[in-house]
């Protein structure tokens, strides 16, 4: 049987991150970065959370050969923790600037990588460290590179 064939039993991938200073990271990644918020609640002992919309998510694994790769890649050596964010955008650059002005620290600007995307490396509020990404080629035209295609059946 071939993944395609399977029903998926996870409906909704949350990541959730803890925040300190749970305004600064709300206005970085609602406002700056542009993710739209779909849920706010709060409780007792002043409790809150933001939901706030990503749009598709995908579960990226990779083994320690491959993120040591693409830290060389996208910084040019080893910086990421075990658990990075990624994040598809439409300008890479201006996006990178404009979270920059909104209080991120670029770890490396826009840089297009083998599998033909522009990315750039960014220290986020939360203690996340992000990746943001454009892709210069669709799914299809990469998969036909060497080296870069999928191991999934088609």
């Amino acid at each position: 049987m071939s993944t395609d064939d399977r029903t998926p039993t996870v409906r909704q991938l949350r990541l959730v991150v803890e925040a300190e200073d749970y305004e600064a990271a709300v206005a970085f990644f609602r406002d700056a970065l542009g993710l739209p918020e779909q849920a706010a609640f709060s409780g007792a002992g002043d409790a809150r959370v933001v939901i706030l919309d990503a749009g598709r998510a995908t579960l990226e694994i990779a083994n320690p050969a491959q993120k040591r790769m693409i830290d060389e890649v996208e910084v040019g050596r080893q910086v990421a923790p075990k658990i990075r964010v990624a994040f598809e955008v439409d300008d890479a650059p201006a996006a990178t600037a404009r979270l920059v002005a909104a209080g991120a620290t670029e770890i490396a600007p826009p840089t297009v990588t083998p599998w033909h995307s522009l990315n750039s490396r960014l220290h986020a509020p939360a203690g996340l460290q992000l990746t943001l990404f454009q892709e210069l080629r669709d799914l299809d035209d990469r998969a036909t590179l060497d080296g870069f295609g999928t191991d999934r059946e088609r």
